[in-house]
């Protein structure tokens, strides 16, 4: 009873109740779960009604400057086969994309200085020339004057996730960068008129309880308006190979807080959690948007970023369809 109190504070912005939130996190009491849980489902509820965003990814290039500790793309992986989409290719998937009925496109990449600040901003402006759909870039640390240029281009979003609010653990995973450059980049994103996106990862070795608490609060703090949280998936191919992932269940509990934290912000049920099987479960505990895969497939498997991912080959329009019939029986709507 006293854990679901604190639920209740926690949703209605209690500051000192949000501090205490690795408290729930630790919880394995049935009860305080399906509280937490209902709760969120309430919150999301009262901000997005029974609304699923359904949003398209197109991963144009896999080639990636970082060394990034988690990441199967990472620069020193010499078994993985580099690819990069061109400019038609780009603009005719995003053309199919359309068609299909999508609102939203996100241009994913790694971060791969191939695409020169004037290179995107051609493809960006030729996207929202041609077609009548919202842009979301996720290229990447780069420099202001790209970020300004594209935003200036059309570009309407920017997802650049944190991954860890531990500044010690970020930089130990990240060699090529610095927290402290991440969240500039995120700061130059804000003042530059993105809706900007951030996320981070659950169970990143090291990674303790109060670290997914301040991740939360770092997300309220930096005023995203969309934030990707997602299990960590081990890959061979790195520097953490053979650690444990993160857990399913862990992942639900700090997307249904986040959600009670940050109630008008977009949150996905992560492709990372769906390879975990968790999509259902995220829909009832705070999550609104889901991602699918637009990439052609045959790039899809080489952007491999973690093992597991869905790389069938469907018609982008049938696989559309067929969410939306599957959120039906959830009794859900996807837009």
């Amino acid at each position: 009873m006293e854990e679901c109190l604190l639920i209740d504070r926690i949703a209605a912005g209690d500051r000192e109740a949000c501090l205490q939130m690795d408290r729930i996190l630790a919880s394995e009491e049935d009860q305080t779960l399906q509280y937490l849980f209902e709760k969120a489902d309430e919150v999301c509820q009262g901000s997005f009604g029974s609304a699923v965003q359904i949003r398209a990814i197109i991963e144009f290039s896999n080639h990636c400057r970082c060394a990034c500790a988690y990441c199967g793309l990472q620069r020193q992986n010499r078994s993985v086969r580099r690819y990069r989409m061109s400019e038609e290719e780009i603009l005719e998937t995003v053309g199919d994309v359309a068609k299909a009925g999508y609102r939203t496109v996100i241009l994913q990449s790694g971060e791969d200085l191939f695409y020169t600040k004037e290179r995107m901003g051609e493809i960006i402006r030729e996207i929202k020339a041609r077609y009548h759909i919202a842009l979301t870039l996720s290229c990447g640390e780069r420099d202001y004057e790209d970020y300004r240029y594209w935003r200036e281009c059309g570009a309407d979003r920017y997802l650049i996730k944190h991954e860890t609010s531990d500044e010690t653990l970020y930089n130990r995973m990240h060699p090529h960068s610095t927290l402290k450059q991440r969240l500039q980049c995120q700061d130059w994103l804000r003042q530059l008129g993105y809706e900007m996106g951030s996320g981070f990862m659950i169970g990143l070795p090291g990674q303790t309880l109060r670290t997914l608490r301040d991740d939360i609060l770092l997300l309220k703090r930096m005023g995203v308006t969309m934030a990707g949280i997602g299990p960590f998936i081990a890959h061979d191919e790195t520097a953490l190979r053979g650690s444990e992932g993160g857990s399913a269940q862990l992942t639900l509990k700090v997307l249904a807080l986040a959600r009670l934290v940050l109630p008008k912000v977009h949150l996905p049920s992560t492709t990372a959690l769906n390879v975990k099987g968790g999509m259902r479960d995220a829909l009832s505990c705070g999550a609104n948007v889901i991602m699918q895969k637009a990439t052609p497939p045959k790039y899809r498997a080489l952007y491999d970023i973690y093992p597991g991912r869905d790389c069938k080959d469907q018609p982008l329009k049938q696989q559309r369809d067929e969410l939306i019939e599957n959120l039906r029986k959830l009794h859900k709507t996807g837009v």
